[in-house]
């Protein structure tokens, strides 16, 4: 996932974006628990994806109150 494509998004489709990625976060550690995670570097690419979306977030609140 790229920063381009995230921020063509608007921010309610951003935050179910981030909901998914938690979720499916969770679901990755949760297999790394019961040792069935096929690819462990797909936790790491997660949870960058996860701060991507966050920092994308951030920017659109605040160019959104700067312009307010």
């Amino acid at each position: 996932m790229q920063a381009k494509e995230i921020r063509e998004n608007t921010l309610p489709e951003l935050n179910e974006q981030l909901a998914k990625l938690k979720e499916e976060l969770f679901n990755l550690r949760f297999q790394l628990a019961i040792n069935q995670l096929d690819n462990p570097m797909r936790i790491n690419a997660v949870k960058k994806d996860i701060a991507r979306v966050k920092t994308i977030i951030r920017e659109t609140e605040l160019k959104d109150s700067a312009n307010a």
